[in-house]
């Protein structure tokens, strides 16, 4: 087992700005200190650990297997650093009155700046900071304490303690192509028949895509063409631009689809219907602000959806 003191804190911060910039000069640039003492660190770090972090070559510098796996590691360590920072540097009310709340990339489009805009109507001065990540990354900022709440997937929290949540709205999904696609002119598509096309999937952090999911589900193989992407514009733009295929939910693509710009795809699974929730801290008594805010939220998604919550959830 290694002795904690190996595992320097500046050390993993040398190291996970090296593999950010992919390269000893940017990274010493960027860290204010010389080449050749960063160098030298990580030389003397990886033999403390007795493991080859970083593969050099004329080209660049990537990590390795091991180092992908400690760089996970060091980057939150590095953003606790300048996260503990900024807060001794900012004053002690400078963020008193700020509703702070994260949401998916898929309901940043659409439902959430609708009920921003219907919330700002009653709550014109509230500073208000809305945060776009993927699910994990949420997840990590609610247990930081970097958000009030956030509004995500039910999925994936059940082993978490110490966390709330209440389903706000359900959501359902499309399996989306583009007008004149040839899986368009399947009768009855199977998963095995749309897993044949090119897909671009969004991303979830390190847990199974939803696509994953489903075709395992019927012990099929992933498309040989696979592109993934956190944007959900990319998505869009990719799938109306190509053959490729992609799922997304009916709030963030209602209008390519009335548009004809994109094309669903009728396939009958269970999987394509998620419940959207609120989730936060166990113990955290939201203000009549963000309740509002939520409340909001809530009516913008139930009015989109085409599934709504059972009366008894």
């Amino acid at each position: 087992m290694l002795d904690r003191a190996t595992m320097d804190p500046r050390k993993l911060v040398y190291f996970a700005t090296v593999v950010e910039h992919g390269s000893f000069n940017k990274a010493a640039k960027y860290l204010s200190i010389s080449q050749p003492a960063l160098s030298t660190s990580m030389d003397r770090f990886e033999q403390m650990l007795g493991s080859k972090l970083l593969d050099r070559s004329p080209t660049g510098i990537v990590p390795t297997p091991i180092g992908e796996a400690l760089y996970a590691h060091a980057r939150l360590i590095r953003d606790e650093l300048d996260r503990a920072e900024q807060r001794l540097d900012a004053p002690a009310s400078a963020d008193a009155e700020v509703i702070a709340f994260g949401t998916l990339p898929s309901l940043a489009t659409s439902i959430v700046p609708a009920a921003v805009c219907q919330w700002r109507r009653s709550h014109g001065s509230v500073r208000l900071r809305v945060v776009e990540k993927n699910q994990i990354e949420l997840l990590l900022s609610l247990l930081r304490g970097e958000l009030d709440f956030i509004v995500a997937q039910t999925e994936l929290y059940d082993f978490l303690e110490g966390m709330r949540q209440r389903v706000l709205f359900r959501d359902r999904l499309h399996v989306l192509a583009r007008p004149g696609h040839p899986a368009l002119s399947l009768e009855n598509p199977t998963w095995a028949q749309l897993a044949s096309f090119p897909w671009v999937v969004q991303m979830m952090g390190r847990h199974r895509m939803l696509l994953e999911k489903v075709l395992a589900a019927e012990t099929v193989a992933l498309p040989s063409q696979l592109t993934e992407s956190g944007s959900v514009d990319f998505i869009r733009a990719l799938v109306a631009g190509t053959d490729s295929l992609a799922v997304l939910p009916a709030a963030a693509v209602s209008h390519d689809l009335q548009q004809g710009r994109l094309v669903s795809i009728g396939i009958e699974e269970p999987m394509l219907k998620r419940d959207i929730a609120v989730l936060f801290r166990d113990g955290i008594t939201l203000s009549q602000d963000r309740r509002a805010l939520l409340a909001a939220i809530e009516a913008e998604g139930l009015a989109r959806s085409q599934d709504p919550v059972d009366s008894d959830r």
